[in-house]
């Protein structure tokens, strides 16, 4: 055998079996979706390292090596990278890890996400300034957006929006996308959906001419820049059903703004939901998004991100 042609080492069983659980895995094979996640399956362990890059024995050297870059490019003096370093001060390990796993523990990436995320919230201050809990529940519990309480079978947080009975003068663009990024912020504390990303469900069933009329090429680049760049979240599938067929003017507003690699993971289903149902199934969905169970209640999905009425406070965050 000749030299120099390549190197092999021996998968251990215990790795290729978790591997193969990784192709065969149901709702119930992962954590809850809301509150911290106190330990991660074996199998997610084993998807970190396989898509993420993630070792154990590596992951406390790179968060400091992201420390310390927040700290050099701060004392550059550029503007934006200051913001950053201002925007970290006093977070915590876990904080700096959601950014190297969304980027793969690739430090220079997970910076520029770092930037990202500060550089979103300077642009769009209305999304994030003096905001009260109240407000931000009260859009959850109408329904905009939606959260299932179980994973999927990757894993994933499903994310759902109901467009039909949406009346953008009692609810405005902001306000949703306003509960977007709390929902984001406050699901990303666990572990499980750092690694496993989030799945959206747009049902566009009832959609019509007056709410297409009502959306701003303004707010939809907004929305579209919150899922690019601007959080340390994986968006793995976005889904639309049910669209009518003037639905295509509000996309083709939207699609000039996707990078290529978001836009392979958009799918544009209509009625016909063979493909969509392959993808997620039928017993985790709501009645109203062709599921097997109760129609969709954003009062039980906000007293578990909230807690009960009595303990909420109307603070900003």
């Amino acid at each position: 055998m000749s030299e120099g042609v390549g190197t092999f080492r021996i998968v251990p069983e215990e790795e290729q079996e978790l591997r193969a659980q990784l192709e065969r895995l149901t709702a119930k094979d992962h954590g809850p979706v809301f509150g911290q996640c106190s330990e991660l399956p074996p199998h997610t362990l084993q998807k970190a390292k396989d898509e993420l890059n993630e070792r154990e024995e590596t992951r406390e050297e790179v968060v400091r090596e992201l420390q310390e870059l927040v700290r050099v490019q701060a004392a550059s003096g550029q503007e934006l990278a200051r913001a950053v370093a201002e925007k970290v001060q006093g977070k915590d390990r876990a904080f700096f890890l959601r950014f190297i796993r969304a980027r793969k523990f690739h430090v220079g990436r997970a910076y520029e996400l770092l930037r990202g995320y500060v550089n979103f919230r300077l642009q769009y201050p209305e999304l994030f300034d003096s905001l009260s809990l109240e407000a931000v529940r009260c859009t959850i519990e109408a329904g905009y957006p939606g959260v299932l309480s179980s994973r999927d079978k990757y894993g994933r947080v499903v994310m759902l929006f109901n467009i039909e009975n949406w009346d953008y003068e009692e609810i405005t663009f902001d306000e949703i996308l306003q509960a977007y990024c709390f929902i984001l912020e406050k699901l990303l504390e666990n572990e499980e959906t750092q690694i496993n990303g989030f799945c959206i469900i747009e049902n566009f069933k009832g959609f019509t001419m007056q709410q297409a009329a009502g959306l701003r090429a303004a707010d939809l680049r907004k929305m579209v820049d919150m899922l690019q760049d601007s959080f340390p979240a994986r968006f793995k599938a976005i889904h639309f059903i049910h669209q009518p067929w003037y639905f295509t003017t509000t996309y083709n507003v939207v699609r000039p703004f996707l990078k290529s690699k978001l836009l392979q993971r958009v799918f544009v289903h209509g009625d016909d939901l063979s493909g969509f149902f392959q993808e997620i199934d039928k017993d985790i969905l709501p009645a109203d998004f062709g599921g097997t169970l109760p129609k969709y209640d954003g009062k039980v999905i906000a007293e578990l991100l909230f807690g009960p009425r009595a303990q909420a406070e109307n603070t900003a965050f």
